[in-house]
């Protein structure tokens, strides 16, 4: 990708981010719901800051085979330890996973404008599943194919993103913790001072 492109993929959302955001704000947060455990394999993250415990994500290899396989492999490589929650919007969605930009402790000016070292991978699209709260979707660039590493999980209702974003799990328990992340300032959601982070990310097979 381009730097351009990591600072669209960094605001989550090819084009019309504003009245998107917009809508996320607007949203209140309904009672806890949590999916039903599936299969797996199952991610496991360690979340440390504002927000302490472990939320664990169903993910969905029939759905979305090949983001699954990257993101199960950049977990076990140890990629996503330490890296932090960059941008979180109230209402909306807390979004992680820049493993080349977003290690807690560094330099974060950079954080949501990076991916990983593997490539990026093409669309899996779905007008079967819906984004609904506590489902798990990967960021993307303006190209429908340019999702690398980067994930947010929803606090809310976000069908408008139904088919232009690859759903990749469900978060199965602990979403009282993805409720507590701490939350990014103004409109595009950027954390300041010290964001909550992923201590450490394990898969479960």
């Amino acid at each position: 990708m381009s730097r351009l492109d990591r600072v669209i993929a960094g605001g989550l959302f090819a084009a019309g981010l504003a009245v998107v955001v917009g809508y996320g704000i607007s949203q209140t947060t309904p009672a806890l719901a949590q999916a039903t455990d599936g299969p797996g394999p199952n991610l496991v993250i360690e979340v440390a800051g504002q927000a302490n415990g472990t939320v664990v994500i169903d993910l969905l290899p029939d759905v979305a085979p090949k983001h699954v396989a990257q993101i199960t492999a950049l977990a076990k490589e140890g990629a996503y330890d330490n890296v932090v929650f960059h941008r979180v919007i109230e209402g909306f969605m807390a979004q992680t996973g820049d493993v080349s930009n977003g290690k807690a402790g560094g330099d974060l000016s950079m954080a949501g404008m990076g991916g990983s070292s593997l490539p990026d991978i093409p669309a899996e699209f779905t007008n079967d599943l819906s984004f609904q709260r506590g489902v798990v979707g990967m960021a993307r660039a303006q190209d429908p194919n340019s999702a690398n590493s980067q994930f947010f999980i929803m606090f809310a209702d976000g069908s408008f993103l139904d088919g232009q974003y690859t759903i990749v799990g469900n978060v199965v328990s602990g979403m009282e913790v993805v409720d507590a992340i701490k939350r990014g300032d103004g409109q595009n959601g950027e954390v300041s001072g010290t964001p909550d982070v992923m201590t450490k990310v394990t898969v479960q097979e």
